[in-house]
């Protein structure tokens, strides 16, 4: 059985009723990202914020959701277009729930999906985009388990394209463990430089015909 449109999503697609591009920034707001790292990261979100609006289409068909996770995961942003996402100021404390992140990520993804099946809008594949100094701490190696092979099904049907960067001091070699894509090592605190170069990729995305393979560009923010 297909659940009814609700008011508002049917005044929200009718509105704008562009194919959209849904992608969740996942990041990570736990005690050791406190200081420049956090810092860096809030002017990021801004910098991406500034970049994609000056994207007409970009700006109509890009959704952002916003999942910060410490000893605590929120969902900070539900998804809006762009151009009604105002990024909040982050904090940093706790520990490091990253499992727990990741499940609730693509649950929030697919929730997302069958909104737009029940009011009829395309889709193109929903990105999850990962940013962490650390590695899953605080939580069972279960459920961290579950997250990882849930990404690995997910990325095998192309229900999701989820990429992993790495900050400082974070385990790469138990990131790469956990997803598809090989993590990528941000050099420095290079927030602004890797926000705009997603705000790029967003685009050309948003550009593209659903379904359709599109070539990134280089990643010069980072090391593979």
């Amino acid at each position: 059985m297909v659940d009814s449109p609700k008011l508002e999503e049917v005044v929200e697609f009718a509105e704008n009723p562009e194919p959209r591009c849904p992608c969740v920034l996942l990041l990570d707001t736990s005690g050791s990202m406190q200081g420049a790292p956090i810092q860096a990261l809030n002017d990021g979100l801004r910098a991406f914020k500034s970049s994609m609006a000056e994207d007409p289409l970009a700006s109509k068909r890009v959704e952002i959701a916003v999942i910060s996770f410490d000893t605590d995961v929120k969902v900070v942003h539900d998804f809006v277009t762009v151009d009604q996402f105002e990024p909040s100021v982050l904090t940093a404390q706790g520990l490091t729930h990253m499992g727990s992140a990741i499940t609730i990520a693509l649950d929030t993804i697919q929730a997302r999906k069958q909104q737009y099946r029940v009011n009829g809008i395309t889709y193109y594949r929903p990105w999850i985009f990962m940013i962490t100094d650390g590695e899953p701490q605080g939580e069972s190696e279960g459920i961290v388990h579950a997250a990882a092979q849930r990404v690995k099904q997910d990325e095998a049907q192309k229900r999701v394209a989820f990429f992993a960067v790495g900050v400082e001091n974070a385990n790469m070699a138990r990131l790469a463990q956990m997803v598809v894509r090989a993590p990528v090592k941000l050099n420095g605190l290079n927030f602004v430089e890797m926000f705009v170069w997603l705000s790029k990729s967003m685009e050309a995305v948003a550009h593209s015909k659903v379904d359709e393979q599109v070539g990134l560009p280089p990643a010069g923010w980072g090391t593979i």
